[in-house]
C-alpha cells in the first residue's frame, strides 16, 4: 500500500533513531492494524501493514529474542 494511501496516520520513528535516514517508521491505525515504512521515503514510498495479531507476533518475537543474529 502507498503511504500516501494512509492520510491521518501518525508517523514515528525510534527514539534511538540516529538522523541517517536510515529507520523505519511506524503508525498504529484507528482500526487495529500497524503500518511500517522506510523513513528515507519521505512518505512517498510503500508500506507494509499489519493486522493486529500479526503486529502482536511481531513484537513477542522481538521481545523474546527471535531475531538475535547468529554467527
Amino acid at each position: 500500500m502507498k503511504s500516501s494511501d494512509l492520510t491521518g496516520a501518525v508517523w514515528r520513528k525510534s527514539s534511538r533513531s540516529n538522523g541517517q535516514a536510515e529507520c523505519v517508521e511506524v503508525a498504529f491505525l484507528d482500526d487495529g492494524r500497524v503500518a511500517m515504512r522506510d523513513s528515507k521515503d519521505n512518505g512517498g514510498g510503500h508500506a507494509l501493514v499489519f493486522a493486529a495479531g500479526g503486529w502482536a507476533a511481531f513484537e513477542g518475537g522481538v521481545l523474546d529474542g527471535g531475531f538475535r543474529r547468529r554467527p
